[in-house]
């Protein structure tokens, strides 16, 4: 990222966008955020709101009037701006596919003109319901029926890592695309259903805490610096250009075992409870029981691997939660 400072966060005030945003900060990059704060929070930017090199517009990407302005001088555009959360994707499908597909066709035609860079942000839902044990970048996918709004989601980031290719292939536009694995840590929230925040609040309320299915789903965690960490690193990186990349921990967890985990780590007096996905969510909700990344080409290409234990995540996370450090 040396052509030229400027850098274009969308999604910036969200959770990963906002500490890749305090990362870039810090290095000395001119940081511009576009969001529209549907999920994302400008307190999340509160660390960094007065510095100088920090610009914040307030929109849908789709809808900034002087986007290609602001592309034409950026050396690279990270488009993190998506709907996120099982539960706003269950509760409001158009949205999630609109959403989804619109800002990131906005964000590719923007980069047209001057070829400027493209980190796509994607997901491992996009795996869908495959059976391999380890999800490779270059495995076939196996979506669900479109009969359960579940998929919504899947399968319009899908279209996102179709179209960015398309775009590298027609019109020349350099992308990279990141397949994240429950990326985890401070500021995130679970009001869209991610459980470890969802955990750990309720762990440290003693409050019981909420398995969604039967606990034997799996899932690795990382930690958002070391998500951050690895898209600092590729955007560097020459080699990945016109790549799909895996980022996340290969330490696997069943969800049952993740409760356990924290209540334990957070000398929490809660319970465990099991709530039925109909509850949950909706009838018919199809779950992925593994998640679990190849992550050789994310070290291939950079020399990096995530490496932050998953005790210290969630200790890292109680903290921010106003935790006493002296409790655990």
């Amino acid at each position: 990222m040396n052509r030229k400072k400027r850098i274009i966060v969308t999604g910036g005030a969200g959770f990963i966008g906002s500490h890749l945003c305090e990362r870039l900060i810090d290095e000395g990059f001119e940081v511009i955020v576009i969001d529209d704060l549907s999920t994302g929070n400008l307190k999340n930017l509160d660390n960094i709101k007065n510095a100088t090199s920090l610009k914040v517009i307030v929109s849908k990407v789709s809808e900034c009037s002087d986007l290609p302005i602001i592309v034409r001088d950026a050396s690279f555009i990270i488009h993190l701006a998506a709907a996120v959360g099982v539960k706003l994707v269950v509760e409001s499908p158009i949205r999630t596919i609109r959403t989804n597909l619109d800002e990131t066709e906005a964000v590719l035609d923007a980069a047209t003109e001057r070829k400027v860079p493209v980190l796509i942000a994607s997901t491992s839902e996009v795996y869908g319901k495959s059976p391999k044990e380890v999800f490779s970048e270059d495995d076939d996918l196996l979506i669900g029926p479109p009969y359960f709004a579940r998929w919504s989601y899947a399968c319009s980031k899908l279209m996102d890592e179709f179209l960015a290719m398309s775009y590298m292939r027609e019109k020349k536009v350099p992308v990279i695309i990141c397949r994240f694995f429950n990326t985890t840590g401070p500021r995130q929230v679970g009001t869209y259903g991610m459980v470890l925040p969802r955990f750990v609040d309720a762990a440290l309320a003693n409050n019981s805490l909420k398995i969604y299915g039967d606990g034997t789903q799996t899932r690795c965690f990382c930690h958002v610096k070391d998500t951050i960490e690895a898209i600092i690193r590729l955007t560097r990186c020459q080699s990945a250009i016109g790549e799909i990349v895996n980022v996340g921990s290969d330490r696997e967890i069943s969800i049952y075992d993740l409760a356990k985990l924290v209540i334990k780590l957070l000398n929490s007096k809660s319970s465990i409870e099991f709530v039925s996905y109909e509850t949950a969510y909706i009838a018919g909700f199809d779950d992925m029981l593994r998640r679990k990344p190849n992550i050789s080409k994310l070290f291939k290409l950079t020399g990096f691997r995530p490496i932050t234990l998953l005790e210290d995540i969630i200790i890292d996370i109680a903290k921010s939660k106003g935790a006493r450090t002296g409790a655990f």
